[in-house]
């Protein structure tokens, strides 16, 4: 593969090679700078090679390979005849109507450029009419694609150019056997190009059978990083808890729009119409809406006529709004990888924007994953008089997570621990030590490597254990009462039958265990 040379990020649109009618189009919009993809991608588009680009949501991928692509449908066909000379394959609905709009947008100068977009959700009639009529642009998803192919409604044998969108997104969802039943039908000399947030081993082999002597374009920086969003971590104690945080993170002065991201289609609707009830201008947004109605939800969303669009991940990146402030993870994501989706959705256009997370107890993997997977720490946050009452992290407000433990009853054993009760470290701030309450205690691990600092709350029935230098020392609790130091047993010990005993002198001396006790008695 072939790597570019570096550009140079100061650059002109005018300087990409790009023709008047387009060029004129993007000042339109108020573009004056290229992305570093768009930099990257559209010359080496324009002089007609095969791409494989990396490049994160939110970086401007989509005008990298649409502004080329007008550009190639400003020239004469070279093949005759009707039939589609472009073709955008996208994962999701959202995206290929992000895709259309964005191809209606920088082509408006150009005479004669019919785009169609053909996805799931929409009525077949509608879609065979549309197709009957003719399309230079056709932007579709695969499965629906598929169908009309079968069906003798869409001819490629003229494709000059062919996109593949988020591709990685595209084989999570299972659309492999699609894509290259498709691209079977595509002419071989067609151009192709292809873009993925990550290039794994997958997107590799894919490359292989579709792409020729690709120049490997892999864009990183600020849009892959998110550097112009704000972060934030809440913890959750329950969903109670949770409701009255985002409650109140959704009053916020500073929010304008936000997207909340639930796991799943119900909870999306469920909670569209909690907040609807709660005063809040809120939609839902999922894949068992119909089209018509997700079109008519996300032109609100633009206009400004939904505040809180309750979505899941199938909106995750097709979403364009600029006016999107907050994004919000009600639920966390099952992947890593959808996390940095769903965040792109705010900060768009080079605006800041702001991205917080609720995590509940049971989630502390899974906020690490994504850490590690984006290689950045999520600073917790706290809203005053909305604290978490139980602790999970070893991190505290506004820091970065780095252990895992504590709590209540919870945390990790030292080698010698072989009894919940006993000998049990907490890593969490909160039930650690003395007063544990649930009858685990803590292991600190005395000189000697022996058993020690096992300790546990008064009048419990179990002691305060330590040896911090081969010795005990301690105050026995609940039935026993014995007070020993270096070795030495002073003070009164009330046995198991409640008889007073007295000991004293030099000599060290042990407190019988609980079966010796109750044998003596």
């Amino acid at each position: 593969m072939v790597l570019p040379e570096e550009m140079n990020m100061t650059q002109k649109f005018e300087t990409l090679g790009l023709i008047k009618p387009i060029l004129e189009a993007i000042a339109i919009t108020g573009y004056t700078t290229p992305t570093e993809v768009q930099a990257q991608a559209v010359p080496e588009a324009l002089a007609g090679r095969d791409l494989l680009v990396s490049s994160q949501t939110g970086s401007g991928k989509t005008a990298a390979f649409m502004l080329p692509a007008l550009q190639a449908l400003s020239e004469p066909a070279k093949v005759a005849g009707r039939g589609v000379r472009v073709l955008v394959l996208t994962p999701t609905r959202e995206l290929a109507m992000q895709v259309t709009k964005a191809t209606e947008t920088y082509g408006r100068n150009l005479k004669r450029i019919k785009t169609v977009s053909i996805v799931g959700g929409m009525p077949y009639p509608v879609q065979n009419r549309l197709l009957k009529a003719g399309a230079d642009i056709l932007v579709a998803t695969p499965g629906r694609l598929l169908d009309q192919m079968q069906s003798g409604r869409v001819d490629l044998s003229r494709l000059e150019m062919l996109v593949l969108d988020e591709a990685d997104r595209m084989l999570d969802m299972g659309f492999k056997d699609d894509l290259e039943a498709i691209v079977a039908q595509t002419p071989a000399e067609r151009q192709t190009l292809l873009f993925s947030a990550t290039i794994d081993n997958n997107i590799a082999r894919l490359a292989t059978g579709m792409l020729k002597n690709p120049v490997r374009i892999d864009v990183s920086g600020q849009a892959a990083k998110h550097e112009n969003i704000e972060q934030r971590l809440h913890f959750a104690d329950d969903m109670a808890h949770k409701n009255r945080l985002l409650d109140h993170l959704l009053r916020d002065v500073d929010m304008q729009q936000a997207i909340v991201f639930t796991s799943t289609k119900r909870a999306a609707d469920d909670l569209a119409n909690d907040l609807h009830a709660q005063g809040f201008a809120a939609g839902a947004l999922h894949g068992d809406m119909k089209q018509s109605a997700r079109t008519r939800t996300l032109a609100m969303l633009r206009k400004g006529g939904i505040q809180v669009l309750v979505a899941t991940d199938v909106a995750a990146r097709g979403i364009d709004v600029q006016g999107i402030s907050h994004v919000i993870n009600y639920d966390l994501p099952r992947q890593a990888e959808d996390y940095v989706h769903r965040i792109g959705r705010t900060g768009r256009a080079g605006r800041n924007g702001i991205a917080i997370s609720l995590a509940n107890v049971r989630e502390q993997f899974t906020v690490r994953s994504i850490e590690r997977f984006t290689s950045q720490a999520i600073p917790v946050s706290v809203i005053p008089g909305l604290e978490p009452k139980q602790r999970v992290f070893d991190k505290k407000p506004g820091t970065a997570m780095k252990k895992f433990g504590g709590g209540n009853g919870g945390g990790t054993k030292r080698p010698h621990s072989s009894s919940p009760g006993f000998g049990a470290r907490r890593d969490g701030g909160a039930g650690v030590g003395a007063g544990a309450g649930t009858g685990v205690g803590t292991r600190a691990g005395g000189p000697s490597g022996g058993y020690a600092n096992a300790s546990k709350k008064a009048g419990t029935g179990v002691a305060n254990w330590s040896k911090p230098a081969g010795a005990f020392a301690g105050k026995f609790a609940g039935k026993s009462d014995a007070k020993r130091e270096g070795g030495q047993e002073r003070g009164e010990a009330r046995g198991w039958s409640g008889k007073p005993a007295e000991a004293r002198g030099e000599k060290k001396t042990f407190a019988p265990r609980p079966a010796q006790r109750r044998a003596a008695a």
